[in-house]
C-alpha cells in the first residue's frame, strides 16, 4: 500500500460551487478566486488517516513537513511496515509520543482487520464517526477528515477545526472570536455542501491545498 496519492475528485464539486455562490456573500468572492481547484481523495483509508493524525492540532505547513519526513523515512507507508517501526523512529520524523503511538495503534488495527471498510460507503456520516472514534487517537475531528477527504462526503462541519474557526472568524465577524453556535449558524448557510464551505474556508487562509 504506497503512500502516493490516487487522486479523484468529487462529481458533485461543480454544483456544489455554483449554488454556494448564489447563496453565500463571502464564498462568492472566495470561490472564483481558486478555479479549477478542488477537494481531492488520496482513495487510502490508511493514508488519510494517518495524516489526519499528524495533522492534529497544528498548522498544514507543519503537518506536511512531518508526513513528508515519515515518508521519505518509509515511502511504503502501509499498516504493516508502520507496525513494524519503532516509536522512536517515527518520533524522530517530529512526532509527539502520543501521535507515534496513534499510528502505530492505527497500523496494527488495520493489521489485524479491524476495519470494516467494505460496509462504509453505505453508513451515514454519523455512523462512520461513531465506529472511527472507536480506535485509539481518532476523535470526532479525525473522524470528520476522514469523511472529507477519503469518503467525500459533502456535507461536513467539523466544528472544533481550528483553521474553519479562524477563517469564519476573518470573513463572517470581522475577527471577532466565534462560538460553535455561529459556527453551526454561518455552515448552515452552505448545506447541503458543507464540506465545500470549509474547503475554500481553508484555502482562505493558505495557498497551499489542504490535503489527508
Amino acid at each position: 500500500m504506497s503512500a502516493t496519492p490516487v487522486v479523484s475528485s468529487p462529481p458533485y464539486w461543480d454544483e456544489a460551487t455554483r449554488e454556494l455562490i448564489k447563496c453565500d456573500r463571502v464564498l462568492r468572492k472566495l470561490i472564483p478566486r481558486h478555479p479549477g481547484a478542488c477537494l481531492v481523495s488520496r482513495g487510502n483509508p490508511f493514508v488519510t488517516l494517518a495524516r489526519s493524525i499528524v495533522g492534529q492540532q497544528i498548522s498544514v505547513p507543519a503537518a506536511q513537513a512531518v508526513w513528508d519526513r515519515l515518508t521519505a523515512a518509509l515511502p511504503d507507508f502501509s499498516p504493516a511496515k508502520v507496525a513494524r517501526m519503532r516509536v522512536e523512529r517515527l518520533r524522530a520524523c517530529g512526532l509527539s509520543q502520543r501521535k507515534a503511538e496513534y499510528i502505530r495503534d492505527l497500523a496494527a488495527h488495520f493489521r489485524q482487520g479491524g476495519m470494516d471498510l467494505n460496509d462504509w460507503r453505505s453508513l451515514d456520516d454519523e455512523a462512520v464517526v461513531q465506529a472511527l472514534t472507536q480506535i485509539r487517537g481518532v476523535g470526532r475531528w479525525t473522524a470528520e477528515m476522514f469523511l472529507i477527504f477519503n469518503l467525500m462526503r459533502p456535507d461536513v462541519l467539523p466544528i472544533d477545526d481550528i483553521g474553519l474557526m479562524r477563517a469564519v472568524s476573518q470573513h463572517y465577524f470581522g475577527g471577532e472570536p466565534v462560538t460553535r453556535a455561529e459556527l453551526r449558524e454561518v455552515g448552515g448557510n452552505w448545506a447541503p455542501w458543507r464540506s465545500v464551505g470549509v474547503w475554500f474556508m481553508w484555502r482562505s487562509l493558505d495557498p497551499i491545498a489542504v490535503e489527508y
